[in-house]
């Protein structure tokens, strides 16, 4: 199963051709909608005078991705931009990352770039340390209240439990909880 891939540019454009940006991103934004897999985009300035922006787009699949990055009409787009438009990163995320992004602010007066994702070992010793003793819990109590349905019924039963709770409840619980540790910086009973 394939996730979905988000794609994160920053770019910069000539002083005084925000209109212009505007009409450019609106354009390619109408494209790429036409493509399968097509998810969404957006883009937002951290002032409204700043020369920079971030843009972002969405395709659920990294093959859905592909056909729009390698169309003639994505070609066409970014070549209607040129000398205006820049580019001085991009980034692409799959899967879970999301999870461990910091919450941000992205409105017209504080948009701060996102540190990039933790290690993927990282996130990995976080979700084990929700995982593991909810799933010990959800199968104890699985013995105990649906021990005569079939196997199949049974993981069934655990898993829609577990989903939801790992979702909603535990996984954030834990990612703020460890977001020092998962972000690299000192254990906040040091500081």
């Amino acid at each position: 199963m394939s996730s979905p891939v988000t794609v994160s540019i920053t770019r910069t454009i000539s002083p005084g051709h925000q209109d212009e940006m505007e009409a450019w991103i609106r354009a390619g934004s109408a494209l790429a909608a036409r493509f399968d897999g097509f998810l969404g985009s957006g883009w937002v300035r951290p002032a409204a005078d700043s020369e920079e922006w971030h843009m972002l787009y969405r395709f659920d699949d990294a093959a859905s991705l592909a056909g729009w990055e390698a169309s003639d009409q994505r070609r066409w787009w970014l070549g209607a931009a040129q000398g205006l438009v820049g580019e001085s990163r991009v980034e692409r995320r799959t899967g879970i990352e999301g999870w461990f992004d910091p919450p941000a602010t992205y409105d017209e007066v504080d948009l701060r770039p996102a540190p990039p994702a933790p290690p993927r070992w990282k996130q990995a010793v976080v979700i084990f340390l929700v995982f593991y003793p909810l799933s010990v819990l959800a199968n104890w109590a699985a013995g105990h209240v649906i021990a005569g349905w079939p196997l199949p019924l049974r993981v069934l039963a655990v898993v829609l439990v577990m989903t939801p709770v790992m979702t909603y409840l535990a996984l954030p619980w834990i990612t703020k909880r460890m977001e020092w540790w998962l972000q690299g910086r000192p254990a906040p009973w040091r500081s």
